[in-house]
């Protein structure tokens, strides 16, 4: 029998049924586990160390889960800190001029013959880190706005601007492939 979210906890909180908790995390791991793929950069090692992370933080704070949000929401709150977290403390130091010059020497054709994938991925390194964080939330989780700003810990007009922005500037960084998709 498949129980819903709220009764797992209850079941959890209540009884210490620890049976229940892995049937969240059997519910919840693949998704959160592709989330933060996107959130660490392509590392699944790391994505996998934070997903554990998660799972275990939200296990111990469960009897502190007031039901405001959806669990899943709140789940993903911790992991997005976690990320966060760990980019604070380990975050390198970017020679822009660097990666200016890098850049300046792509040419066209190698651009093309990347792809789409690459031009998209290329396009969302342009956003800021929490446009980009709204835009993987809403567009790529299916989060509504309301959850994103919950797991971002922003105010939800923020959200919205910066998935607003973030829809605008991708925009205008793939008109080109955009144009050349519909005269190809």
């Amino acid at each position: 029998m498949d129980l819903n979210d709220g009764e797992l906890i209850r079941r959890i909180v209540e009884d210490g049924d620890q049976r229940a908790y892995a049937q969240l995390v059997r519910r919840y791991q693949s998704q959160l586990r592709f989330s933060l793929r996107n959130l660490c950069d392509g590392d699944q090692a790391l994505a996998d160390d934070m997903a554990q992370e998660a799972f275990i933080k939200a296990y111990k704070a469960l009897p502190a889960f007031r039901g405001d949000a959806r669990f899943s929401t709140w789940l993903y709150r911790i992991a997005y800190n976690l990320v966060m977290s760990y980019r604070r403390k380990n975050a390198p130091e970017v020679d822009q001029e660097a990666v200016d010059r890098a850049q300046a020497q792509e040419t066209v054709e190698e651009a093309q013959q990347l792809g789409m994938a690459r031009d998209l991925d290329a396009a969302l390194q342009e956003l800021s880190e929490p446009q980009r964080q709204a835009i993987h939330l809403c567009m790529q989780r299916g989060f509504s706005h309301e959850e994103a700003a919950s797991i971002m810990k922003l105010p939800l007009g923020t959200v919205k601007s910066h998935v607003n922005r973030a829809r605008a500037r991708l925009q205008t960084l793939l008109q080109a492939w955009r144009e050349e998709v519909v005269s190809g």
